[in-house]
């Protein structure tokens, strides 16, 4: 995929906000503009955000703005749209992860396949991608951070993006696998990842790298 010129539409939690970044010009998609020519950015980040919905009111209002709620604001004459998410769902909030049968947005397997189905009818001619969470420290509990009762690993809601976004052909880039960092190594933690989640200013730099390569090969 031809990156120069493009409009590019980004929805994400606290990463693509900038969480951990000391200069949000370092954030991933702000050196893709940089280094690919991306004509113009709309960036969507807010932290502590799931796709799934919550069914309780959380105690901070502003996790319940779900990615699925927030797809209509993306600008329609975006050439690209990515999505970056799903640590959230695994680490908090009622949703529970459910079943491939699901259809609603009430679980993560079905808010899934809404969201994909939403995009698609939003964006018919777009390059639509999604991107899996990073690896975190917690990332084999099964209650995440705290979520009300077991519902999986991160790696079990990877699995779903994984096989929800094949199922409507829509490419994943796997960053449990190709992201080149995880705060499990402690080295890795302390170039990268010192909160044990969230990427610093390098972190970004390798986000960009992977995904530039990833986007470039569509």
């Amino acid at each position: 995929m031809e990156l120069k010129g493009i409009k590019m539409g980004v929805l994400g939690d606290s990463i693509t906000e900038g969480a951990w970044v000391e200069d949000i010009n370092n954030t991933y998609y702000n050196r893709l503009q940089r280094e690919c020519g991306i004509r113009e950015l709309y960036v969507d980040g807010i932290g502590g955000t799931r796709i799934a919905r919550q069914k309780n009111p959380s105690e901070e209002p502003r996790y319940d703005l779900d990615f699925i709620s927030r797809v209509d604001k993306i600008d329609e004459d975006c050439d690209l749209v990515l999505v970056f998410g799903g640590t959230n769902d695994f680490g908090h909030g009622d949703a529970p992860i459910g079943t491939p049968d699901d259809r609603t947005e009430d679980t993560f397997w079905g808010a899934c396949h809404v969201i994909c189905e939403k995009l698609i009818n939003r964006f018919p001619k777009s390059q639509i991608v999604f991107m899996s969470p990073l690896h975190r420290l917690n990332e084999d509990s099964i209650c995440g951070d705290n979520k009300p009762t077991p519902q999986g690993t991160l790696y079990d809601y990877v699995d779903v993006l994984k096989m929800v976004t094949r199922k409507y052909s829509i490419p994943f880039l796997n960053m449990l696998q190709m992201g080149g960092m995880t705060p499990k190594v402690p080295i890795y933690q302390e170039l990268y990842m010192q909160d044990g989640l969230h990427p610093n200013d390098e972190g970004h730099a390798r986000i960009a790298a992977r995904l530039k390569g990833f986007l470039e090969g569509l």
